[in-house]
């Protein structure tokens, strides 16, 4: 059992990675054919049609199967080892995990949108949105990495901390993308 635990661990671990290589390139897409959408019309059709087949294949051929290839082994591997649901920290874990899949949901809803070119979104939203995955996967890796070894507190502290760091930072962006384009 324990290489195929190996092999399980592995293949979990490299969808991991794929899944969240979509959900962190995907609304840079969006951010591009929002910005198309500023260009003239021929230039706009271009660009929006060639996003929209950028963002299908992402989606569909890489971040779908990802995430249910990244389930599918997380699943297995608590098949093999159940005594990791009598850790506190694997809960927490499968609450993030529950999140990123809500949060996986919810870039369908807008990708579905941005497909039927209902562009209900600002720039800003989908910029802040960008960082729901990197908030659920430093979140995720301390929390398998540190376990139980520091206080839930300082894991909620750090988390609001890195947040407003991260929304900071796309506030100032803003602030001086604007102040070039003037």
């Amino acid at each position: 059992m324990e290489n195929y635990y190996d092999y399980i661990k592995a293949l979990h671990l490299i969808f991991v990675i794929t899944w969240f290589s979509g959900l962190f390139y995907i609304p840079r897409i969006f951010l591009y054919i929002l910005e198309a959408q500023k260009k003239p019309k021929l230039e706009n059709e271009i660009l929006t049609t060639q996003l929209n087949i950028m963002a299908r294949r992402l989606w569909y051929i890489i971040t779908w199967p990802s995430a249910v290839l990244s389930i599918f082994f997380a699943s297995l591997l608590l098949f093999y080892m159940p005594i990791w649901l009598t850790f506190q920290w694997m809960w927490i874990k499968l609450v993030f995990v529950f999140l990123l899949i809500i949060y996986h949901l919810k870039t369908h809803s807008i990708y579905k949108s941005f497909q039927k070119k209902e562009f209900q979104y600002s720039s800003i939203f989908i910029r802040v949105w960008n960082e729901g995955a990197t908030l659920l996967l430093f979140s995720i890796v301390f929390l398998i990495i540190l376990k139980n070894k520091f206080h839930w507190i300082f894991g909620i502290l750090g988390l609001i901390g890195l947040g407003l760091i991260l929304y900071l930072g796309i506030r100032l962006y803003n602030k001086f993308r604007n102040n070039n384009n003037n």
